[in-house]
């Protein structure tokens, strides 16, 4: 886009398309959210929340960030999963991978990206848990698109390690679901993580309620 101003117009036309079609529709947003699902996902500019699952405004709360990351060091991760959770009262956490993700991809180079080194970390450590399924995969596209599975799976297991989780989870069946999204398709695939099954191995470790 060369000129950034054209967006100021592009939204005096969404407003009039909205409008035109109901005339409360931006009363009804300011008036509040009750989302039922948080999404974690990629930042990556082609795979957005709402459009990839057909939902619209005030059905998702989103969080986005390199890799779909829920990194209990990363405190506004932590946060939005807490507002989520406890405020919202949310009743799915969604981890959301892509297909052709770049950060996944820098995190299998070995290269020094300076600032990002430690960020990307989180994701090789996901690689050195699942070595010896990975490298067995000749295929390197392959092995690149099950790093991006397995990095979604560990990071739903991130998510049931936050206490917020655990409670919601007893006391009112909250549940965790890891996707991907295909680029190349469109397709939205559910890795049928089995989180109750997860949540019972890790309780031993990183019961917190």
């Amino acid at each position: 886009m060369k000129n950034i101003n054209q967006i100021f117009d592009n939204n005096k036309e969404w407003i009039k398309s909205k409008l035109a079609t109901d005339s409360t529709y931006f009363d009804k947003l300011a008036s509040g959210q009750d989302p039922e699902i948080l999404y974690i996902g990629c930042s990556d500019s082609r795979a957005t929340a709402e459009e990839i699952m057909g939902l619209g405004p005030g059905d998702v709360f989103v969080h986005r960030n390199i890799a779909n990351m829920a990194s209990n060091l990363d405190l506004t991760a932590m946060g939005v999963i807490n507002y989520a959770v406890e405020h919202l009262k949310v009743d799915h956490v969604v981890v959301c991978g892509h297909y052709g993700c770049g950060g996944v991809k820098a995190a299998m180079q070995s290269q020094d990206l300076g600032i990002l080194n430690p960020y990307l970390r989180n994701i090789r450590d996901v690689y050195r848990m699942h070595k010896d399924e990975l490298n067995a995969i000749t295929d390197e596209d392959l092995r690149y698109r099950r790093l991006i599975e397995l990095n979604v799976q560990e990071q739903c297991i991130n998510v049931l390690k936050t206490s917020d989780v655990q409670i919601a989870f007893k006391r009112r069946g909250i549940t965790v679901h890891g996707w991907v999204f295909d680029l190349a398709t469109g397709e939205l695939i559910d890795l049928k993580i089995d989180f109750a099954k997860i949540l019972e191995d890790i309780m031993e470790i990183y019961h917190l309620d």
